[in-house]
């Protein structure tokens, strides 16, 4: 499936993430602005302007990493200014032409975009029969044949078995099939992957799990090619005694155009928005709401009566009613993060855990993506190491007060 770079786009017009990995800590580093100068201002002005609006959570900012972004942003804006200033007249109306140039570039660029998200809706239609005798053994419609049962083992040595041994193993299993209950299709295909991933299980509750296992598919569907870009989520249940959705849907909304005001902040298609869908729940059984009882007290008869009331309660399924953007109002950082999570996750969901599920659920993906943590990590680690080995020589030049040069500290 195409790979399409998306930037998840809170609700702040003033700023945008960019996307670069499932890890959504790791990209919180990475915010840019649409003019480095009211950056500049904002970081400057945070406190005395709006303490509120201008705050920045305790946990962001004792990580090293926020901090080290805050300042090459700032470093960044002031050395930009710094060339642009030393600039004779004539130099810098050729530079703005160079930059009304990088404009066209960038509309041409969001051109691109919307062609490769036409390739994809294109691709998908080829995709899908795949997918859809994949939902077809899962649920244990169809039952594969032989041949399509047979997989290539990678291990040389299971390969040259001896023929005695295949023989023997072949009677052992016939014994286990005679004894054991054979299941159908293949039994909490999806709820497996949802325990598996870590952004999904962050979400999954116990109450939704017996949901879950009545998940056949998910499917994604990429808006027509008259209509505005989008994505749709579609999670396909079996009849069940919780709800009577057979359908549960999620469109993501997206936008592959330059900002007017900003047109170098644009950095590919970005998700904009999402809607949700209703869940007709059975009775007693909505999972995103909890009851619980509380004492009320007279205040002059002194009395005492106990009343229930619904409660929002913690549940995968709230996913469905994510929090509406408002042109009007700007969310406060805890409604931002939130929703753009859910960007992160429908995006997850796309590109990740719809077209290749089953790795997902054998873990090999899993390691995959560790494989490609480490990777990052390990290049961290070896930056802060070089970082840590420059400082010990700078303590033990301004030790000595007489730094040599490295060729002569060997006489």
């Amino acid at each position: 499936m195409a790979v399409m770079y998306f930037v998840c786009k809170p609700p702040n017009k003033n700023h945008r993430r960019r996307r670069r990995s499932s890890s959504f800590t790791a990209e919180f580093i990475s915010w840019t602005t649409p003019a480095d100068s009211e950056f500049l201002s904002c970081v400057i002005k945070m406190d005395a302007d709006n303490e509120a609006k201008g705050k920045v959570s305790d946990q962001a900012m004792q990580n090293p990493q926020v901090l080290a972004a805050l300042q090459d942003k700032i470093d960044s804006v002031s050395h930009s200014a710094s060339i642009m200033d030393s600039l004779p007249k004539s130099v810098k109306r050729r530079v703005n032409a160079l930059k009304n140039l990088q404009v066209n570039s960038t509309h041409i660029e969001a051109k691109f975009y919307k062609e490769v998200h036409e390739l994809e809706r294109k691709y998908s239609a080829l995709y899908q029969p795949l997918f859809d005798k994949r939902r077809n053994i899962v649920s244990g419609e169809v039952e594969p044949t032989d041949e399509e049962c047979e997989w290539q083992s990678d291990h040389e040595d299971e390969a040259a078995l001896a023929e005695d041994m295949k023989k023997k193993a072949a009677i052992e299993e016939k014994t286990e099939d005679a004894n054991e209950e054979k299941p159908k299709g293949v039994p909490e295909f999806w709820l497996t992957i949802f325990r598996s991933v870590d952004m999904l299980s962050d979400m999954l509750q116990e109450h939704d799990e017996p949901i879950l296992k009545h998940l056949q598919d998910i499917k994604v569907i990429f808006s027509g090619p008259d209509q505005p870009m989008s994505f749709t989520l579609e999670f396909h249940f079996e009849p069940n005694e919780y709800f009577t959705n057979t359908v549960l849907t999620k469109v993501y909304k997206m936008k592959s155009e330059p900002d007017a005001e900003d047109p170098f902040s644009f950095e590919g298609p970005e998700i904009i928005d999402c809607d949700g869908c209703q869940i007709d729940w059975h009775k007693g059984k909505d999972v995103t709401v909890k009851t619980i009882k509380k004492k009320q007290k007279h205040k002059g008869r002194g009395t005492a009566r106990v009343i229930t009331k619904q409660v929002p309660n913690d549940s995968f399924f709230n996913f469905f009613n994510p929090i509406k953007v408002s042109p009007d109002k700007e969310l406060d950082e805890d409604s931002e993060y939130t929703l753009a999570t859910d960007f992160e996750i429908g995006h997850f969901f796309r590109e990740r855990i719809v077209p290749r599920a089953v790795l997902y659920f054998t873990g090999e993906a899993l390691e995959d993506d560790e494989s490609f943590d480490e990777e990052e990590l390990d290049e961290g680690e070896e930056e802060d190491q070089d970082e840590e080995d420059e400082d010990d020589e700078e303590e033990g030049d301004s030790k000595t007060g007489n730094p040599q040069p490295a060729e002569c500290k060997q006489q």
